[in-house]
């Protein structure tokens, strides 16, 4: 069978690659990843708030402490060259996996402004990174803020980073956007070659009993696989040479099959594989070869976007069509509506 499939501009022999987590901090997890038939590996995310925070702390410690020595010349402080700063651990990270691996690696960048991001995605190119996510992780909590403005947000990163490096560029989106299709279609405009749908923002939590707030971690569940599914099959088609990857609760065979026969291009995987290993990569993909063989599809592309918007019958079905049917046909429970 040939599962190959493309991914910004991107040659991979199947549409499985681990999405950014933990699991790329070490480079034993990710050769594990491999060996079990990912076919590339996007990175953890580096982080806007720690390079700031980590430069702030080193700029405080260099040029704003009182050595308390009115003779003491430069050389009392160590240069600033002497200290590391967030970007070099992940940097060093990314030449050991390139060297360790042969499938592509993905950096990923998690951030909310433009400052700053031009700098580390040429240090991420020339480090090797054979493409780059940017994951704009924005919580629109200004009420003073348009929607337009939110969205030019995204596409002035965009087009500030597409200007200085020459890796492609995945952007990966969360679904609060009054009109994804629109979104998806101005970032290609200014230079995306991929789109990830979607991110999830992690909500907080409160503490009743120290009536505090608290981080809150849940797992995806499978579920949560439609939104992307339907938004892949709704776009599918439609925006040339851009590359759609589906991220979000894809756990099993049939979570992945789904995707692609809305039109992904790759699939994402996160949560399972933290729970389950990186040996669940190879039982998603075996699953996906069973499938093929029950359905006579010798190729990935032989099936792909088979059920997107510009396949079915009745496009409507992704739109409001589903949702009148649904609760058309919801029937209670027994003794609810006694």
């Amino acid at each position: 069978m040939d599962l190959s499939t493309k991914f910004l501009g991107l040659d991979l022999k199947n549409p499985l690659v681990p999405s950014s987590s933990p699991l790329s901090k070490s480079v034993d997890q990710s050769k594990k990843l491999e060996d079990a038939g990912a076919a590339a590996i996007i990175m953890y995310s580096l982080f806007e708030e720690a390079i700031t925070a980590e430069t702030e702390s080193m700029n405080r410690f260099l040029n704003q402490q009182d050595t308390g020595f009115a003779e003491a010349d430069d050389g009392f402080l160590p240069a600033w060259q002497d200290f590391s700063t967030g970007t070099e651990p992940y940097l060093e990270n990314l030449r050991k996996l390139k060297e360790a691996l042969d499938i592509p690696i993905i950096a990923s960048l998690n951030g909310v402004t433009p400052s700053g991001w031009v700098e580390h995605g040429k240090e991420l190119e020339q480090a090797g990174a054979d493409a780059l996510e940017l994951n704009v992780y924005y919580v629109a909590a200004d009420i003073n803020q348009s929607g337009d403005a939110v969205e030019d947000r995204y596409v002035e990163i965009l087009r500030t980073l597409k200007g200085a490096i020459s890796i492609p560029i995945n952007m990966k989106l969360s679904p609060s956007f009054s009109s994804v299709g629109n979104m998806v279609q101005r970032l290609a405009g200014a230079g995306a070659d991929g789109v990830s749908l979607f991110n999830r923002f992690y909500q907080p939590d409160i503490n009743t009993d120290s009536l505090r707030l608290q981080p809150s971690l849940h797992p995806s569940t499978s579920a949560e696989a439609l939104l992307a599914m339907r938004w892949i099959a709704i776009l599918y088609g439609r925006i040339d040479n851009l590359s759609l990857g589906a991220t979000g609760g894809v756990h099993t065979p049939d979570d992945a099959v789904k995707l692609l026969l809305a039109g992904a291009d790759v699939v994402h995987l996160c949560s399972s594989l933290l729970r389950h290993g990186a040996g669940h990569v190879g039982v998603v993909l075996k699953g996906i070869e069973q499938w093929m063989e029950s359905q006579s599809f010798e190729s990935v592309a032989d099936f792909r976007g088979r059920v997107s918007a510009l396949a079915v019958p009745n496009p409507a079905e992704f739109e409001r069509a589903n949702y009148v049917n649904i609760i058309d046909s919801y029937s209670f429970a027994p003794g609810v509506m006694v």
